[in-house]
């Protein structure tokens, strides 16, 4: 007993830090199954772990598994980089309840010494059958500067001519570049499935992209309170080119924003988003499921 009262007492400050770190409660299970159309497995596993805590002789399987427990029953696995898009496309062959997207993230192209036997390399996955899509690729001007734009653009018009010779659906980072991602788009042309992951413009842009007939997937972002632009983007959207994504394990929905994500929050978003929209729930999900079949699927 005495030694028990030596230990030092967890101050409030340091649960809250440890807490951080650990997944949040799973959330009720939605009336119609749903997909994540964007989420990093590699990178929440690897990071993050599994959710519902203790290690898992199969993570990739207990993240499906817990995923499934409430209605979010395919994956988007996207790559970013050679290594991960391989594992994405192998991981894909093994799990039904995945799909793959390969490519260069638009921060990484600047950054290779042969950008062209990288491009290569995503040209031959992308050729896999459970390759669905090409991405993410676009632009960035958030995180690379002037002296890396060049390089982006490139790595960006070549990944757009991927998916068109492969008839893959394009999933699109643009962060800070609206315009001059659609200026490379009407350049290039755009495949048939254009996909805008983690939707990030305001009314303006996202009726522009629905004039396109581009897909707009909106993240946890859109709960966040700070987010006033992105919910008049999602109210204007057309149930049938809205997805939903985690891009986990990052963007963690409210109430849960600063701890892991994963695909099994969906429901937090999904629900927000009908009450955004004024769409019923089930309709909502019905929707989402048949938007991410028509794009990528069938699984």
């Amino acid at each position: 007993m005495l030694a028990a009262m030596s230990e030092p007492t967890e101050t409030r400050k340091q649960r809250a830090a440890r807490r951080a770190g650990e997944f949040p409660p799973a959330p009720e299970a939605l009336p119609r199954p749903v997909l994540d159309s964007h989420t990093h497995l590699d990178i929440t596993v690897s990071e993050a772990g599994v959710p519902g805590g203790g290690p898992a002789a199969d993570p990739v399987a207990a993240a499906i598994e817990v995923a499934a427990a409430v209605g979010v029953d395919r994956l988007v696995q996207v790559g970013v980089d050679v290594g991960s898009s391989s594992w994405g496309a192998d991981v894909a062959e093994k799990y039904r309840a995945v799909l793959a997207t390969v490519a260069l993230h638009p921060n990484e192209a600047p950054r290779l010494t042969d950008l062209d036997e990288a491009l290569r390399e995503i040209e031959a996955l992308a050729a896999r059958d459970r390759v669905r899509g090409v991405g993410e690729t676009g632009m960035d001007f958030f995180r690379t500067g002037d002296e890396g734009r060049a390089a982006q653009e490139e790595s960006f018009r070549a990944h757009i001519a991927i998916a068109k010779r492969y008839g893959k659906a394009l999933v699109i980072h643009d962060r800070d570049a609206h315009a001059d991602v659609l200026r490379v788009l009407d350049d290039e042309g755009a495949p048939d499935a254009v996909v805008l992951h983690c939707f990030s413009g305001d009314a303006e842009f996202a009726a522009e992209c629905v004039r396109r007939g581009y897909l707009l997937s909106f993240a946890g972002t859109v709960t966040f309170g700070s987010a006033g632009a992105l919910r008049e983007a999602a109210a204007l959207t057309p149930l049938d080119q809205l997805l939903v994504e985690t891009d986990a394990p990052y963007l963690t929905p409210m109430p849960h924003r600063g701890r892991p994500n994963a695909s099994y929050l969906i429901p937090l978003t999904v629900r927000f988003l009908a009450g955004t929209t004024g769409a019923d729930l089930d309709e909502l999900c019905a929707a989402i499921s048949a938007t991410g079949d028509r794009v990528f699927g069938p699984w």
